[in-house]
């Protein structure tokens, strides 16, 4: 592979037989133990209008090769070095042609069926820009362990640091996405909760409880994982832009977390590793 390699296939935009093209973009990076994982997640869908765009930010470890042998099904790919998770991210919407839009990490996966169910949502629903389902936490076998605590959230519980949005089974509207575009390569960590926030000032988000819809992996290196700590300042950083206050929830919240993080960090790691000895 060349340092720079981009491979794209022409796909037809717009709608078919009525139905919002729906683009999802996969950011990876050295993530060769579950690429493929993902990408088998996306592809079978039984939603028939899907542009899948993977970002790779120029992996050593055999990733690239592997995202290689699926490029006939992708709208396009790239492997090249780039400057981080969201950086990537931008540079596939900024590639993205769908009426509805979504990421999915190259650790996590879809359930079946999530992308039909999503799309028939929001079409049934046209005031709603955002809708969101469950998440189960799975190991690096695959193997279920957990549930993220999704529940409905808006602008001001979200301002008060209840996001309950499990990003990985999050859709919205492309439309609402321009007004907002593109998201902030400051942030390392919380660059969702930004979106959500920034979002959430422009209408109102859905949560369908029960439908079960993707799987959020946690192992050693899983980000969530290895820089936890790196979250809640990033969102309190989200919290002052916007005129919070020292004295608020959320703020509470932060402080009450940098306490608890290593109990909490201990705890998500030993449910990790009871998964995969019961595996």
């Amino acid at each position: 592979m060349t340092e720079t390699n981009v491979y794209t296939r022409n796909k037809e935009t717009g709608e078919t037989q009525g139905l919002p093209l729906v683009s999802i973009i996969t950011p990876s990076f050295n993530q060769s133990a579950y690429i493929a994982a993902t990408i088998e997640s996306v592809l079978s869908q039984d939603y028939p209008n899907i542009e899948y765009i993977i970002v790779d930010g120029g992996s050593t470890d055999g990733s690239a090769e592997i995202i290689e042998r699926y490029a006939d099904k992708l709208a396009w790919w790239v492997s090249e070095k780039d400057e981080g998770h969201t950086d990537a991210l931008n540079k596939g919407f900024a590639r993205a042609n769908g009426q509805i839009l979504a990421w999915l990490n190259s650790d996590d996966t879809y359930e079946p069926g999530a992308i039909r169910e999503a799309v028939a949502f929001l079409m049934e629903n046209p005031e709603i820009g955002l809708v969101y389902g469950d998440c189960n936490f799975i190991d690096e076998n695959g193997y279920e362990f957990g549930k993220f605590n999704a529940a409905q959230t808006d602008l001001k519980k979200l301002r008060r640091g209840y996001v309950h949005i499990p990003q990985q089974a999050s859709f919205w509207r492309a439309e609402w996405w321009k007004k907002v575009a593109p998201l902030d390569e400051s942030f390392y960590f919380a660059m969702d909760y930004d979106l959500w926030v920034r979002l959430a000032q422009i209408g109102e988000f859905r949560y369908l409880p029960g439908k079960n819809w993707a799987n959020f992996r946690l192992h050693s290196d899983a980000k969530s994982i290895a820089d936890d700590d790196r979250c809640w300042p990033d969102m309190m950083r989200v919290h002052y832009r916007d005129g919070g206050s020292f004295f608020s929830i959320i703020n509470a919240k932060h402080i009450i977390r940098k306490i608890i993080a290593p109990w909490w960090n201990w705890r998500r790691r030993r449910k990790i590793e009871r998964s995969l000895k019961n595996a």
